[in-house]
């Protein structure tokens, strides 16, 4: 099987790599094809494939969308987009003006706990100002001595019925999904695993999915057991869905898995790189 890793993040979003520190890292651990996937931003793409095309690391323009869908924050990952597609620009950067104010919103309710100077706290650990998540917040609580890592900080303060959370409305399922499309490219569900839905819930996400022209589901990738990955690829073996593969690496020391540390895939998964011919070449390359 090729070392494929088709969701990671730069400092474009809230990685702690830039995109080329990123490639070079893919790079020193035999990673043959990679999909750059920063959070609601395409601004790395052109200069992790520039670094890709050095280090002969077949490159995939990717993204990671956020969704409201039922009150809940979903994440829908693109790959193979035209990061020129104007749709996908457009939403995108609505997508962006969001985040800002949510930020703001959760600098607010933290104050509210006796925790200040949030804001300008997370802005120092944002590689691009224009594109903070509660990532950012974390590492400033952390740095601050608030919580021991950046998976404790979620779980005390950034999620539902924490002290620093705050809804939010991303863009919905249905326009990421003809976003990504639309530009030509295939959209996948990132770790399902995460969003802790019934089983009702979860067949009516997958079942929309479907009907509105999603292409995969992410099987393998950190945040799933064992038991989560053979759950996923039996959902997609029933609905005729490939199966994608991913890090979701956002830097060392802050991942589970590193990047190209994946477990294959169970037998029956058809991978969501099928029918790309720019797989099919390398495959040949490496035969």
């Amino acid at each position: 099987m090729l070392n494929i890793d088709l969701h990671c993040h730069s400092t474009i979003s809230d990685g702690l790599l830039t995109p080329a520190q990123l490639v070079e890292r893919a790079a020193t651990r035999g990673v043959e094809t990679l999909a750059l996937t920063d959070h609601d931003d395409i601004a790395g793409l052109a200069e992790a494939r520039q670094t890709a095309d050095a280090k002969n690391i077949t490159f995939i323009n990717g993204v990671e969308i956020s969704v409201s869908w039922r009150g809940r924050t979903l994440h829908i990952v693109g790959l193979d987009i035209d990061p020129e597609y104007t749709p996908l620009v457009e939403g995108l950067a609505t997508i962006r003006a969001g985040r800002s104010q949510r930020a703001e919103n959760i600098a607010a309710e933290l104050s509210k706990i006796g925790i200040h100077g949030s804001l300008e706290g997370a802005y120092a650990h944002v590689g691009e100002r224009r594109l903070i998540g509660r990532t950012h917040f974390a590492r400033f609580l952390v740095e601050q001595g608030h919580a021991k890592d950046v998976k404790s900080v979620f779980k005390k303060y950034l999620v539902k019925g924490k002290p620093g959370y705050t809804p939010h409305e991303w863009t919905t399922l249905s326009d990421a999904v003809n976003w990504i499309c639309g530009s030509g490219g295939q959209a996948v569900i990132a770790h399902p695993g995460r969003y802790d839905l019934g089983k009702n819930v979860l067949n009516d996400l997958f079942n929309e999915f479907c009907a509105l022209g999603g292409s995969a589901i992410e099987v393998v990738t950190a945040s799933h057991t064992p038991e989560q990955v053979k759950h996923f690829a039996q959902h997609a073996q029933n609905r005729d869905l490939l199966v994608s593969c991913g890090s979701d690496f956002h830097g060392p020391g802050e991942s589970h898995f590193d990047l190209g540390q994946l477990p294959e895939f169970p037998l029956g998964c058809t991978p969501v790189w099928h029918d790309w011919k720019i797989i099919h070449k390398v495959m040949l390359r490496t035969d």
